[in-house]
């Protein structure tokens, strides 16, 4: 049986060129504004990136922003869905446009609004502030003490690089229930670390230590010493036991 008609491959196809053409010129137009409504708040929120929302009786808009430059324009409507009137992705469809659009004046009225609200609100913050203490006494006084813990650390090193005969190598001792660890390289500290791995660095080479640190650990770097001298008076006592032939 003949098909009742064959299709029309001649029929004109209707053009969506002025279509597309005026939502370009909308979109262009939108990019422009809403894009210095994303650069003054960034001023005002003084980050690089980030999001505002501002509602109006239709629904709320949101301005995302990074570097000052405008992301995206969103419009989230009373009735559901979202419309993104400017992204990055590919351009709202001519109907939800239309829609968002009707809506755009009270979303430009909103942030407005916003700004306006702001006004005279640092007024009375005063700039007097109280002078600031100085920190040098306290911090010359840490590097004294740092310094001359970090003199003893190098004598102990010194002493442990000549009768280990080691070019570098560690000495730790529990004092007062910590760990301490003097790690020594051709006869110079390189640290002296207080509580093992994550502890605190008494010794090093990078910044010093707290001086709150200081004063807590201070009274254990005795009790350290001291526990060092104990091995070197048990390695001599060890020695003297040594003899050769008939004494």
């Amino acid at each position: 049986m003949a098909p009742d008609s064959a299709p029309d491959f001649d029929a004109d196809i209707t053009s969506t060129d002025s279509v597309a053409e005026h939502r370009e010129e909308l979109l262009a137009a939108v990019n422009e504004h809403a894009g210095r409504i994303a650069r003054e708040l960034a001023l005002l929120q003084g980050g690089d990136y980030g999001s505002t929302t501002f509602n109006t009786d239709r629904g709320e808009w949101t301005v995302k922003y990074e570097a000052g430059a405008l992301q995206y324009l969103r419009f989230s409507g009373k009735a559901g869905g979202d419309i993104y009137v400017v992204s990055t992705q590919r351009p709202p469809e001519p109907k939800d446009l239309v829609t968002a659009m009707k809506d755009y004046d009270a979303f430009v009225e909103s942030y407005n609004e916003h700004v306006a609200s702001l006004d005279g609100v640092l007024d009375d913050v005063t700039t007097d502030f109280p002078d600031v203490v100085s920190t040098e006494t306290v911090v010359v006084e840490r590097d004294r003490i740092v310094g001359a813990i970090r003199e003893t650390a190098n004598d102990i090193a010194g002493q442990l690089h000549r009768f280990e005969g080691d070019s570098y190598g560690t000495f730790a001792r529990r004092v007062g229930g910590k760990r301490w660890e003097l790690k020594w390289e051709d006869g110079v500290a390189s640290y002296l670390r207080v509580g093992g791995e994550g502890g605190i660095y008494l010794v090093s080479q990078y910044s010093p230590p707290s001086a709150r640190d200081v004063r807590t650990l201070a009274d254990g770097f005795v009790g350290f010493v001291e526990a060092y001298n104990e091995f070197v008076d048990e390695l001599e006592s060890d020695l003297s036991q040594v003899t050769f032939g008939d004494n």
